[in-house]
């Protein structure tokens, strides 16, 4: 596929035809990287930022402990270990 470069406004712009986006399933309002490589401009979705605020609000505090970790919690000191 061939794109042309064109003003848009003060600036250049490259128009994304709609079935491109259907291809790399992206649409308008989504985000890209760009990466300029000696062979050319790479464009690519842009990863989520997440704050650990973010991570921690989707945490629920009343979810079970997955087995294997109630298994370690329940287990007694077998040496001098400080609680």
């Amino acid at each position: 596929m061939e794109l042309t470069i064109q003003k848009w406004g003060n600036s250049a712009a490259v128009r994304l035809p709609a079935t491109l986006l259907d291809q790399v399933h992206l649409s308008l309002g989504d985000r890209l990287t760009v990466e300029v490589r000696p062979e050319g401009i790479v464009l690519a979705p842009a990863r989520p930022r997440y704050s650990l605020e973010d991570l921690v609000a989707q945490c629920d505090p009343k979810a079970p402990l997955p087995e294997d970790l109630a298994a370690w919690n329940d287990t007694k000191p077998v040496g001098r270990e400080a609680w």
